[in-house]
């Protein structure tokens, strides 16, 4: 397949890209500018594959940037900074929400056979509900509102069109091969310690992969991504394991 991946450069992103090359795919890598490589150079290397720039708000780039591939793999995100900053922060709702809109109606036109969308949520509800595929996630933070607002337009689409689509519910992504969070902290008893919602990157972008791999059997459907054993106690991760068949490998009880 020809997978395309928003958000390439990333922390999620690098891992997918290496994944999806790894396992035969043809991958392009699309991102906002030359300089966003930079974030994750000292960590993951150059990226030799082919890239493309643009702003994912701009519908007509976002077509640019699908033509010809299969399918999409959608890791990018804006992280609002939190507080009194998240009241003018209008980049939250044009990448999020704009940028979503835009992937999902050019694949759509476009006939693709798969969208696989990074969503976000919490591995323990915290009024104690367990999270299914239809149970939302509570919280009402910008970042919250806006991931969940995804996570609708991606329903939506799946009621109107029965366009395929999976979305992905990781917690904390982690890099469990060498030690290190999103953030670059280190982990571990001296840095940061495991929690319930961790997942290994590398885990999570082999689940992207597995999701847009899968055949028609799914149309739609949300999984929880989590790579720790406790967690299918709250969330339906379980889920992730028997219908896409993803196996977690990385080995997060080293950093307890």
């Amino acid at each position: 397949m020809k997978i395309v991946v928003f958000g390439g450069a990333g922390w999620l992103g690098r891992a997918t890209l290496s994944n999806l090359e790894a396992n035969g795919h043809q991958v392009r890598a699309f991102d906002h500018t030359p300089e966003a490589w930079a974030a994750w150079g000292d960590v993951d290397g150059a990226w030799e594959g082919e890239r493309m720039y643009g702003d994912i708000v701009d519908y007509a780039q976002v077509e640019d940037a699908v033509a010809g591939c299969d399918a999409v793999i959608h890791v990018a995100v804006w992280f609002p900074k939190g507080g009194e900053q998240d009241r003018t922060d209008e980049t939250a709702f044009l990448v999020n929400l704009k940028g979503l809109w835009n992937v999902l109606e050019v694949s759509r036109t476009a006939g693709l056979q798969r969208v696989v969308h990074i969503g976000s949520c919490q591995t323990v509800h915290s009024q104690g509900e367990f999270f299914s595929a239809d149970v939302r996630r509570p919280d009402a933070s910008l970042y919250a509102v806006t991931k969940r607002l995804q996570e609708e337009m991606c329903r939506q689409y799946w009621d109107a069109f029965q366009f395929p689509l999976i979305v992905l519910r990781p917690d904390y992504i982690v890099d469990t091969r060498i030690g290190l969070g999103r953030q670059k902290e280190s982990l571990g008893p001296d840095g940061h310690r495991a929690g319930t919602g961790w997942v290994c990157r590398h885990d999570l972008a082999e689940a992207c992969r597995l999701a847009a791999e899968a055949g028609p059997e799914i149309g739609f459907d949300i999984f929880h991504i989590v790579g720790t054993p406790e967690a299918a106690q709250s969330c339906n991760v379980e889920r992730s394991r028997s219908v896409l068949g993803l196996q977690y490998r990385g080995d997060i009880e080293q950093y307890r």
